[in-house]
């Protein structure tokens, strides 16, 4: 059906959809094999790695998207349990005023939303209030968190950025979240969306 739509629709499709999802960034995460790779000489032995694991401190953020960039970017407050009540505050009180001001437009086109199949997403609390905005939910097939822009693209280009460093705060990785992000190309949001299809 989503693909069968875009042969008809295009670029227009693909224009309206917003999607989101949640995510831990830590407070130190190890960075990658290919991150941490050294030029070494020939004769030269490999250096010894040690497997640390991440940071214990870490905040969790809520972000939406669609192909023009970052919609929301919400650090959930520590302490608090995202549940079917907190998301669907987050969508009422934080995403809807977002997107009338920074995508006024999506409003009058008609908004796709898009987000996995989490119990919390799919809540009657949380589709009642989405049925309420007039905006249509895309399906989004059952165990295939692969299939979803947030965690094959938008997470791990945004982890990418904060791999290898510390941080001593909850604030100091609010702020770090703020800056990967913004230094993403906005080409990438396009890629994510081509990526998807």
């Amino acid at each position: 059906n989503f693909l069968r739509r875009f042969q008809t629709e295009q670029n227009d499709f693909l224009g309206r959809i917003i999607t989101g999802d949640e995510t831990w960034v830590y407070s130190w995460d190890p960075e990658t094999k290919r991150q941490s790779a050294k030029w070494r000489d020939f004769d030269e032995s490999r250096p010894e790695k040690v497997r640390r694991k991440q940071g214990a401190l870490k905040v969790m953020h809520m972000i939406f998207f669609d192909m023009n960039g970052v919609i929301l970017r919400w650090p959930v407050p520590i302490g608090t349990t995202i549940n079917a009540q907190h998301y669907k505050k987050v969508l009422q009180d934080k995403l809807k005023p977002d997107i009338r001001k920074k995508r006024p437009g999506l409003l009058e086109s008609g908004i796709l939303f898009h987000h996995d199949n989490a119990p919390v997403h799919t809540a009657r609390a949380v589709r009642d209030v989405l049925a309420g905005y007039k905006l249509e939910l895309l399906e989004h097939p059952r165990y295939s968190p692969d299939l979803a822009p947030c965690d094959f693209h938008l997470f791990p280009k945004m982890k990418e950025h904060l791999r290898g460093q510390r941080f001593e705060t909850e604030e100091d990785i609010i702020q770090a979240t703020k800056v990967a992000i913004k230094n993403l190309d906005k080409c990438s949001y396009v890629t994510a969306f081509k990526d998807w299809l």
